[in-house]
């Protein structure tokens, strides 16, 4: 293209052209820590996503033309603002200090920034990294699950931020057992009983607090019966047998004396199911009530039972009952005796009287 051709280009074009060319050719000097005759821009700047960065230039009177680029890019010269992003401002051009500022910081305006100044006809450059800090954050994590004792489960946890965070895996509940894995995965072979409960990921990087979810793991096993006692009732007394199991899910009770089944809703017994207890209860129990009686305790995974007795005994009695009349006749003798004693005092002063 001929001299003609470069007429014809945009003035815009011209312009930032001639602005490359006066900053970035190679007879730009990069300016030293140490250089005494124009100071180095600011040390690099770490500010968190969403936050304001200030890039700041420190100039003198020597000064004739100054600039901040972002690699390639113009973004201020002297006044006159090149880039479109509304976010990036001139904070200050004086003859001491150039700087500009990038609003509502994101990721993607991480990188070197360049200051430019022209002095003594001799360009010179220095530059600041800007550093953008992100907080973390829990982008995909496991379902709750439920699953059968003896099986092998894997949770996962994925996180981001800037830094990358750690990720640890801690089972909290129904106790604290500290923690379990620092990594995204946490992986638990043969799981028990005891293992279930809520498990917290947490992600951290210092940039703001840990972010933490749970997940719920339902262990389910069959039903192991872990309290069930004889019982003693007196004839005409109301009497309760009682079967406790621990299950997961919940088991279903049944009772039975020899081959029968009981049901609840009779006149005389009741069945009452809750989801770890179940009474037999039996409002007047006559003598054809005791004997041997069965619970048995069922979820889908399996089931088991217990042998219970319901058995006599006399019905107690209180040696107190025997003791309260003795009680009252000593106190109404005592009663007496007083009583006889005020009787007899008039006579022995008559007779004292009669005597002198």
């Amino acid at each position: 293209m001929g001299v003609g051709g470069y007429l014809l280009l945009p003035w815009r074009f011209l312009v930032v052209l001639s602005l490359r060319l006066l900053f970035l050719l190679p007879t730009g000097v990069p300016v030293r820590s140490g250089d005494a005759t124009f100071p180095k821009a600011m040390d690099n700047v770490t500010v968190r996503q969403g936050e304001s960065a200030t890039l700041r230039c420190t100039v003198d009177n020597r000064v004739t033309r100054v600039a901040w680029l972002n690699r390639s890019t113009i973004l201020y010269a002297g006044n006159d603002k090149w880039c479109l992003d509304p976010r990036v401002v001139l904070l200050t051009n004086t003859k001491t200090q150039y700087s500009i500022e990038i609003q509502n910081v994101d990721v993607y305006d991480e990188g070197p920034y360049t200051c430019s100044v022209q002095t003594d006809n001799h360009p010179k450059t220095s530059r600041v990294h800007l550093i953008v800090q992100v907080s973390p954050k829990i982008i995909e994590i496991s379902s709750d699950i439920s699953i059968n004792e003896g099986s092998n489960i894997s949770l996962t946890c994925i996180a981001t931020g800037r830094p990358e965070p750690t990720v640890t895996w801690r089972h909290i509940s129904p106790t604290a057992v500290g923690f379990m894995s620092e990594d995204e995965y946490l992986e638990i072979q043969g799981i028990t009983r005891a293992q279930s409960g809520d498990y917290e990921c947490s992600a951290s990087n210092d940039v703001a607090a840990p972010v933490v979810r749970r997940v719920k793991v339902t262990v389910n096993y069959p039903p192991y019966i872990s309290e069930a006692k004889s019982t003693g009732v007196a004839v005409g007394q109301k009497g309760t047998l009682q079967c406790e199991a621990s299950a997961v899910p919940s088991a279903e009770f049944q009772w039975y004396k020899d081959d029968k089944r009981l049901i609840g809703g009779q006149k005389r017994v009741k069945v009452e199911n809750r989801p770890f207890l179940s009474k037999l209860i039996f409002f007047n129990v006559s003598e054809h009530d005791y004997g041997n009686y069965t619970c048995v305790a069922s979820n889908n995974l399996g089931h088991t039972n217990a042998s219970i007795t319901l058995f006599e005994i006399n019905e107690p009695t209180s040696s107190a009952l025997f003791q309260a009349p003795g009680a009252v006749s000593e106190v109404n003798n005592g009663t007496s005796r007083r009583v006889g004693c005020i009787w007899l005092l008039p006579l022995l002063i008559l007779h004292l009287l009669l005597k002198f």
